[in-house]
This record gives structure tokens, C-alpha cells and sequence, in this order.
């Protein structure tokens, strides 16, 4: 959802209206930046029939919610995202649909993967979106992951990070990212100041981290370092009360990673763009097949080290964390840094509103 927020914040400094379809649970964060939130339920059930779910809601949800749009932006799943440009051909309106990551554009995948994604999509949530396309009188369609991503999705990537190869057809921004101004608990810049740069290490919504968590402090403590570990949403814990190492929840990596050392994380979109802003090295534990991507680009790049994961073992994060660690890695980090954007979900925000003014104002998004 961050991407969008960040979007959505640009789009209203440029005066348009903005609803910012969500889940309730959203609120609190949507609340720090004035965007308002149109609250929408999350799908629930077994795996198989969530995404049949989560259109049927979708086309119970988005028609009221769209009226009187000038364009629909949407990402995440595509049994959602169907439902959502469904709705937006039938009031006539553009759509446009966002991925993260150039693993995930249609043209990434050759004919064969290509088809075998729209079968199972088809598969997946095709009787769902037919239904609910009917409903609209709309006529039904094949090939949904094509028609859910468009032929030309949206890439909120940095370009140094996620270059477009040939061939990869995409409107690249670069990454959405909104500016954090919060600033560091007080216990946490406490812990900061009382010594060297410590190392971060962090999975996110990673679940089932705790073994790589305690390689990581392990591996780190031997090399004299000090730890800021983040719990995550799997509520990781410190392994004992030694003062070296200090446990955060959520808390604004911006300004956090311009103060460590190095950044351990899980690949995530979000944490790679914002660790290579800073200028910090990082180390990659890959946690899933689909985050190769931006480890393999870390490492590539020369600003950091990538482990192939779950659970590497102490002497493969030693390794990663001297690499990280040389003062090759660290000037590298720093030179990339450089050359990242900025200002990629204000360009997105201005290239959108560019696409409305041709059809007709007022703009409301």
C-alpha cells in the first residue's frame, strides 16, 4: 500500500481529489498523511477461493467508489485488479495498473511462462470476474493476468536499481516512496549515540525469520559490532539482555539507515530503495524465489552482499557482512546513492494528471 500512499500524497499536492480505497486497518496510517481513506473489506477464506474473493468483492465494492473518476490506479493482486479495470471500462475511464519490480511485467515472461500465467489466473478467479463483468453488462474475458496488468503497466522502480532491459514495456517513474519526516524514539537515538554505527537487521512481513535473526546478531556480535534488530511482523526477539543490541517496532528507516552500518533485510522493495538511498551497504537474506530480483541487483551493483536463504548459517553471514563491510562496498553504496531518484511517485503524479487534463477536467483521481 505505501507505494500508492505515495502517490496519492503528490497527486493531492497538485490539487487533485483522491480516493484512497483501502482497508480499515489502513487508517491509522493514512490518518499521518491527510489522505483520506475509503474503507474496503479485505477478503477472507481458504487460499483456493481467495482470489475468486477477493473479485467478488472488488465488484461489489469499486462501482460506487469509482463514480466520478477521471482514472483508476491499482497494484496488488490481480484477482482485484481485474475487477477494478473491469469497473473502470465500464464507466469509460482510464486504468492503469502498478507493479514494483520488472520480474512482474507481462513482457518479462516469455510466450510459454506467459501463458501458463494467464491459465492459472483464468483458472484462479476467471468464473468470479465473469460474474461480476456480467452483472455490468460487461462481455466476459480470457487471459487475465494480460488483462489485469495491462499492456503497459506502470514500473515504481528506480531505474539504476530496476532497469528496463529491451524488449520490457513499461511507464518506469521510479519507486513511490513517501518522504518520512517522523523522528527516532528517544531510547532509539539514545542507543545510537552511545556507540559506533551498529548493523540493522530486519524481514518485514518476512514470517519465519527467527533462525536468520539470530545468525545474523551471532554473526555480527563476532565481528564487534552492535545490532538494532526489528521485530517484523514476526515479532522477533533479542536472544538476551546484553546492551549491544536494541530491539525497535515500526520506525522511520529514512532517517534510521542514514545512522548504521549496514542494513541486513529480506529484500523487499521498499527496504532495498530506501537502504540504497542512504548510502548504507546491505545484506540480502533471500526469504522467497521472488525476491532474487533486487538481491541479485545489490550485489550487481557492488552495494552489498546477497545470501541465499532462509536460514544461512553463521559462517555464510560472516562473509556477507566482511563484504558489506569492505570500504570497496561502503564508497560504492555511497557513489549509487547518488544516482537514485527522488521524485519518483511526484513524476508518476504529474505524468497521471498529464494523462486526465487530455480527456477533461475537473481531476479527481
Amino acid at each position: 500500500m505505501e507505494p500508492l500512499v505515495a502517490l496519492a500524497v503528490q497527486l493531492r499536492a497538485l490539487g487533485a481529489e483522491v480516493r484512497m480505497c483501502a482497508p480499515p486497518d489502513s487508517a491509522e496510517r493514512l490518518a499521518e498523511t491527510d489522505v483520506p481513506l475509503v474503507p474496503v473489506s479485505r477478503p477472507e477464506g481458504p487460499g483456493p477461493d481467495l482470489a475468486a474473493a477477493g473479485t467478488a468483492e472488488q465488484f461489489e465494492q469499486v462501482p460506487a467508489l469509482a463514480e466520478g473518476c477521471d482514472v483508476v490506479v491499482a497494484g496488488g493482486l490481480l484477482s482485484g485488479a481485474a475487477a477494478v479495470r473491469s469497473v473502470a471500462e465500464k464507466l469509460g475511464i482510464p486504468y492503469f495498473y502498478v507493479v514494483l519490480c520488472p520480474i512482474h511485467l507481462p513482457t518479462a515472461l516469455d510466450r510459454a511462462q506467459r501463458e501458463e500465467y494467464n491459465r492459472g489466473a483464468d483458472g484462479l478467479f476467471g468464473g468470479a470476474l465473469d460474474e461480476g463483468r456480467a452483472a455490468l453488462g460487461l462481455p466476459p474475458v480470457r487471459n487475465l493476468f494480460d488483462y489485469g496488468c495491462t499492456d503497459r503497466p506502470w514500473l515504481a522502480a528506480d531505474p539504476v536499481l530496476a532497469p528496463l532491459r529491451p524488449g520490457l514495456e513499461a511507464v518506469q517513474t521510479g519507486a513511490w516512496i513517501l518522504p518520512d519526516e517522523r523522528p527516532l524514539p528517544a531510547e532509539l537515538a539514545a542507543f545510537l549515540a552511545a556507540g559506533p554505527p551498529p548493523v540493522y537487521v530486519g524481514f518485514g512481513s518476512s514470517p519465519g525469520t527467527a533462525d536468520a535473526a539470530r545468525v545474523a546478531i551471532e554473526a555480527i556480535r563476532a565481528q564487534g559490532r552492535r545490532v538494532i534488530l526489528s521485530r517484523g511482523w514476526a515479532d522477533l526477539a533479542l536472544p538476551d539482555h546484553q546492551d549491544d543490541c536494541f530491539a525497535v517496532g515500526e520506525v522511520n528507516l529514512q532517517a534510521l539507515f542514514g545512522r548504521v552500518a549496514a542494513a541486513v533485510h529480506h529484500d523487499g522493495t521498499g527496504t532495498t530503495h530506501v537502504a540504497t538511498r542512504a548510502g548504507v551497504p546491505q545484506i540480502v537474506v533471500r526469504q522467497i524465489v521472488g525476491q532474487v530480483y533486487y538481491s541479485d541487483r545489490v550485489a550487481e551493483l557492488g552495494i552489498g552482499a546477497a545470501i541465499d536463504g532462509p536460514a544461512p548459517d553463521v559462517d555464510a553471514f560472516s562473509a556477507a557482512l566482511t563484504a558489506a563491510l569492505s570500504p570497496e562496498t561502503r564508497a560504492r553504496a555511497a557513489a549509487v546513492a547518488g544516482s537514485i531518484r527522488t521524485d519518483g511517485a511526484a513524476a508518476a503524479a504529474r505524468t497521471l494528471l498529464d494523462v486526465v487534463s487530455r480527456r477533461k477536467p475537473p481531476v479527481a483521481v
